[in-house]
This record gives structure tokens, sequence and C-alpha cells, in this order.
């Protein structure tokens, strides 16, 4: 009995110290997410500014051919996915990664017919263990980066689309809807839809002088456009990834505070059976003298 109660006493210190453990991840990944909040929101400016240079162009151009803008049949396909590199956020990775397996499965009927840009060492280890075609990877990003850290892969994805390389390219990340809430989403990135910039009407069009003209500077602006928002998509799963561990950490610390109340209640009725076999002992004695 002895025995069994400091088991109990041992089990009971270990998860408070795993509570302990957790409660501190949870208030740091609390920080880590509003902190990505405001990044996430500082990078829609920009983005909804290039838009609305694209838009003028694209109004204001009678004749759009830009590669971009233009649909073609599709040979090949290119998939950008956005995970973390570390672990301990629920199903933030996990539920990410089966919807891109689900939809490569479903789409393509072999490897041949897609490439795969991952962001984040989760999804790179995962893919690459099971064999599906990864071209380029990036990693060891911080819990703030810059645009400059994914430029070089967000660049090659674009590249490769206006090489003609594969014909089309989706976006998949994580997005976020609020602190307890991230939707893992797929959506296309290349081409850009042509119809939605000519038709859109949702702000006062605005004149601008283009120099050296309307076509030259759509060509340099798109591919910025495309990229910012494979930028914009990471903003959005780090605020996503944060709220996922800093919710996966809350109830990690809720069941361990459940477990040590469960071990605590076992605990005090060992230590009674001991104390009352004590007594009868006593008693059991006395009765013989």
């Amino acid at each position: 009995m002895a025995e069994s109660m400091r088991d109990i006493k041992r089990s009971i210190r270990s998860k408070e110290n795993t509570r302990q453990i957790t409660k501190a991840m949870q208030m740091v990944a609390a920080a880590k997410l509003r902190h990505a909040q405001e990044l996430a929101e500082a990078s829609r400016p920009y983005a909804a500014k290039l838009r609305e240079v694209i838009i003028n162009l694209a109004q204001g151009t009678k004749d759009v051919s830009h590669p971009m803008l233009t649909s073609r049949p599709v040979k090949k396909t290119g998939y950008l996915v956005i995970t973390s590199d570390r672990g301990l956020a629920g199903g933030y990775n996990s539920n990410l990664l089966r919807l891109l397996v689900q939809t490569v499965q479903k789409r393509h009927q072999s490897n041949d017919e897609y490439v795969i840009f991952v962001i984040g060492r989760k999804g790179a280890e995962y893919l690459k263990r099971r064999g599906l075609p990864v071209i380029s990877e990036v990693t060891g990003l911080g819990d703030s980066p810059s645009f400059v850290d994914i430029k070089a892969i967000a660049s090659e994805a674009v590249q490769f689309y206006a090489e003609e390389k594969f014909d089309e390219l989706y976006l998949l990340y994580n997005e976020f809807i609020n602190a307890v809430s991230q939707q893992p989403i797929e959506k296309r990135l290349l081409p850009l839809a042509s119809d939605e910039f000519a038709e859109d009407q949702s702000f006062v069009k605005t004149e601008y002088e283009y120099e050296p003209s309307q076509e030259e500077v759509l060509a340099s602006i798109l591919p910025r456009y495309a990229e910012t928002l494979i930028y914009s998509a990471l903003m959005d799963g780090k605020a996503s990834e944060f709220a996922a561990r800093m919710t996966a950490m809350n109830n990690a610390t809720d069941n361990a505070t459940e477990l040590i109340a469960q071990l605590t209640l076992q605990f005090n009725r060992a230590r009674q059976a001991a104390i009352t076999q004590e007594i009868a002992e006593i008693v059991g004695g006395a009765a013989a003298l």
C-alpha cells in the first residue's frame, strides 16, 4: 500500500510539471498569436493596392493577354502547401496534409501529373515519406517571417507557371477564422481570373499614368501580386498555427488538471484505507492483550 501511495504521489508530481509546461506554452502561443494577427493585417493593404492597380490596368487595356490571366489546357498542376516547422498544434498540420493527399488522389492518376512546393518542415517530412513529388521546400522560418524568407519559393512557383512547366497553381493553407477556429482550404492562385479583375467595381476607379506602357507594367506587377498572395497566406497560416497551438495546450492543461484531481482522489482513498488498516491492527492487538 505504501509503495502504491508513493507511485501515486510521483505520478501527481509528474502531471503537475506537465501542466506547468503546457500552461506556459499556451501563454506563449497566445502572445505570438496577437503578433501574427498584427502582421497578417499589416500585409493586407499592400495586396489590396496591388489589386487596385491590376484592376485599373485590366479595365483600361482592351486586350489583356498576359499568360497569368489566361487559362490553358491542364496537363500538369502545381501545389504550394504551407505547414509549420514544429508540432504540438493539434490538427493544424494533419488536417491540411490530409486535404492535400485527398485532393491529389482524387484529381490525378500518377505523380507525374503534379508537383508540390512546401513551406514548413512538418509538411516536407510527411510528403517525402509518402513519396510525393516535392520539388522545392523552405524550412526553418521564424515566428515572424518576412517576405524575403519565402520570396525564393514563391518566385519559383510563379516562374514555373509562366514557363508552362505546369498549367495551374493551387495554394493550400490554414485559413484563420478566429482564435478557436482554423480551416484548411485550397485556393487556385494561377491563372488569375481576368474576368474578376475586369468586372470588379468595388472601389472608385483611379486614373494612373503608366511608364513605359500599361502592358509592360501589368507584366511586371502580376508576378508580384501572386507572390504577395502567397505571403498573405503564410501570415494567415502563422496566425492559425499559434491559435491551434494555444487551443491544444489549453486542452492539455485541462486534461492534466483532470488527471491530477483523479490521482489526488485515488491517493486520499489509499491513505484512508491505510489508516483504517492501522487502526484495525491496533484494536486487534489491544483486544488480544
